[in-house]
């Protein structure tokens, strides 16, 4: 009896020792005389990596299994987390050493595009891709939130889905969902291992490994294919003509896959969303520049949908469409009154137009895959949308784009916090990084904040007025005892230009009404040239260069205050040895500039954390010493920075 790396453990069940029933990552099946783990940590015929530190021992056992089937045991003595620790090593050593915007280092005579080809063919995937029915996405902003709109529509209404989206936030198996949930630790080793030990086969002097992104793509294909899901949807990475997920010919003929399931030779459908002006080193210093990279995902003919763009972008857009005969359609956002009353499970106004383009997407796909009808019955001409759409639009999920997070450890004890979890501490987490991106985040806190601001102080009034009976004077000075604190939380990459971003989210909040009380400017604990798991915290972190910081913190200083704010004497704040300043800090006024402490000139707006450890303790003690202390934290500027926020608040 043969099993394949597919084989399910509830199929065979009734075969397997209860040793291996106890431990399903020590064994693997044989198939066609190559063993393959199941989830396979490491190959049994392969040679181990010794930069990962695993060590070979002797096979524990052999089975005979019915008819010639043979299941062994796992030789490697490599406890799972340990395995997938070893796994995240493994992907670090595929971290490139290039800027952004440089040349491509990677040695080899063939080009990226003709590697991805490649690898695809040495993991057996060339021919299976095409059977892949894909929706794929490009954009600067709202690619993310689109794709996981469309993920969520289609998966409601009963298709086994598959979401390739990048960055990952907390733990690179993110970037993979099955089914709506981040693919399993045993699985995801299964496959990273059986694709990392197949491409170090075939390496040679021109095609070396790939880097990491253009591995986490080969990845995601291998994960589709085998998780055999009915729909892939793919985020591109950067870009889009070169773009390591655009593996589809754009010379081949049309799409002609329908009802009948034939072979799929390009993505069933594409779109673009809103384009802005990001990564211009890499795609062009104009949006017409960049919204030729966004086009270069159009195949001939295939549909393909975008929002309301800028002339500029909107003329390539069309202009591309042209050249390869594709029916380009641009979505008006979606009018609140098509939900139903529902509403969008991600934040902020902007969310109606990518809503929109993904409702477009899917209906796209649905009518070009399947027979719709069951899906598309109950939608009529100016009403709500299908029950399966609604549902999607409101549940779908997407870390770290405007999402809010109530902080319970702020509170001294779980009682403490509030039943509808307004808390004393609340989080609004954006990874925005460029200008369009930071005014929309601006738009979204300030009306968040408004909100918020709003339902507190009624709820706080009621429950003050019905614990005794005082007079309107006595309650209104209660109601402005309370200390509505907005904190901005801050960091960027050095690529990026703080000039623009700062002063954009200022003047955006400030439109609304909403002025930062305090600045933190705080290092990310992310390497940039490591991957690490959720559970993993750099060593580092307290001994980390804060230049950048006090630079962002100056920068701060002279948008609020002007140049004479901050002059040379500053300067020497980058030799002191920075201390995590006084709780009573937060209850400061925001108008003075400066401040003596410990004989130093001081800012008392802004202030630079040595670590982010160290900052939300110290945010979570500042509410605990100050009881009226509502503090509300954006954190934006990277999302890397987000990423470790909500990795030190799940912790």
């Amino acid at each position: 009896m043969l099993f394949n790396a597919n084989t399910s453990l509830r199929h065979v069940s009734g075969a397997i020792p209860s040793f291996f029933k106890k431990n399903p990552h020590q064994f693997c099946f044989r198939k066609y005389q190559k063993v393959s783990c199941f989830p396979a940590h490491l190959d049994l015929h392969e040679h181990v990596e010794p930069s990962l530190g695993l060590k070979r021992s002797p096979l524990r056992l052999i089975e005979e299994m019915g008819s010639g089937g043979v299941l062994r045991a796992n030789s490697y003595e490599l406890p799972l987390s340990s395995s997938y620790e070893s796994a995240m090593e493994a992907l670090s050593s595929l971290i490139t050493r290039q800027k952004r915007g440089e040349k491509s280092n990677i040695n080899g005579k063939y080009e990226k595009m003709e590697r991805m080809q490649m690898y695809l063919k040495i993991l057996g995937l060339e021919d299976q891709i095409a059977g892949l029915k894909i929706i794929h996405v490009a954009g600067t902003k709202g690619k993310g939130s689109t794709c996981s709109f469309c993920e969520a529509i289609l998966r409601e209404s009963g298709f086994r889905t598959g979401l390739f989206t990048s960055p990952h936030l907390i733990d690179v198996r993110e970037r993979f969902r099955v089914d709506g949930l981040d693919i399993s630790e045993e699985s995801f080793l299964q496959y990273f291992w059986d694709c990392w030990h197949q491409l170090k086969e075939n390496l040679s002097e021109d095609l070396p490994m790939p880097p990491l992104f253009q591995f986490l793509t080969v990845l995601a294909f291998k994960i589709f294919i085998s998780e055999k899901v009915d729909v892939a949807i793919i985020e591109v990475g950067l870009g889009g003509r070169k773009d390591s997920t655009n593996v589809f010919p754009d010379n081949c003929s049309p799409c002609y896959c329908y009802v009948n399931h034939e072979q799929i030779k390009e993505p069933v459908v594409c779109g673009i969303s809103s384009l802005g002006m990001d990564h211009i080193e890499s795609l062009g210093d104009t949006l017409g520049k960049i919204a030729s990279h966004k086009a270069g995902i159009f195949k001939p003919e295939t549909p393909a949908f975008t929002v309301d763009q800028l002339p500029e972008a909107m003329d390539v857009l069309r202009e591309k469409a042209s050249e390869l005969m594709v029916p380009l359609e641009v979505v008006p956002p979606l009018e609140p009154q098509t939900l139903g009353g529902l509403k969008l499970s991600l934040s902020g106004d902007h969310q109606y137009a990518n809503a929109a383009l993904a409702v477009a997407l899917c209906k796209c796909w649905l009518l070009k895959t399947v027979d719709a009808k069951d899906v598309l019955t109950n939608e009529k001409v100016e009403a709500k949308l299908p029950e399966p759409f609604l549902r999607g639009l409101a549940t779908a999920r997407l870390g770290g784009r405007a999402q809010t997070v109530y902080d319970s450890s702020s509170a001294s004890n779980s009682s403490e916090m509030k039943e509808n979890a307004t808390g004393d501490l609340i989080f609004y987490l954006d990874g925005a990084h460029s200008p369009e991106s930071m005014e929309v985040c601006a738009k979204w806190f300030s009306n968040a904040v408004i909100e918020n601001r709003n339902s507190s102080i009624k709820h706080d009034a009621e429950n003050h007025e019905s614990s005794s009976k005082i007079s309107k004077q006595a309650l209104c000075d209660f109601i402005y005892s309370l200390i509505l604190s907005q904190i901005l939380l801050f960091n960027c990459m050095e690529v990026r230009d703080p000039q623009i971003l700062l002063p954009r989210l200022i003047t955006t909040c400030a439109s609304s009404g909403v002025h930062f009380s305090k600045a933190l400017f705080v290092p990310s604990m992310s390497a940039y040239n490591k991957v690490t798991s959720a559970s993993s915290i750099s060593s580092d972190i307290y001994s980390k260069d804060l230049k950048w910081q006090y630079m962002l913190q100056r920068m701060w200083q002279r948008i609020l205050h002007g140049n004479e704010a901050v002059n040379d004497d500053n300067s020497k704040l980058e030799t002191l040895e920075t201390l995590l300043p006084p709780t009573s800090f937060l209850c400061g006024s925001p108008t003075a500039t400066t401040s003596k402490c410990n004989g130093e000139k001081q800012f008392t707006s802004s202030c630079v954390m040595t670590s982010l450890p160290s900052t939300i303790k110290w945010l979570r003690d500042c509410v605990r010493e100050n009881p009226s202390l509502r503090v509300q934290v954006l954190v934006t500027g990277s999302l890397h920075l987000v990423g470790d926020v909500l990795k030190l608040l799940k912790r």
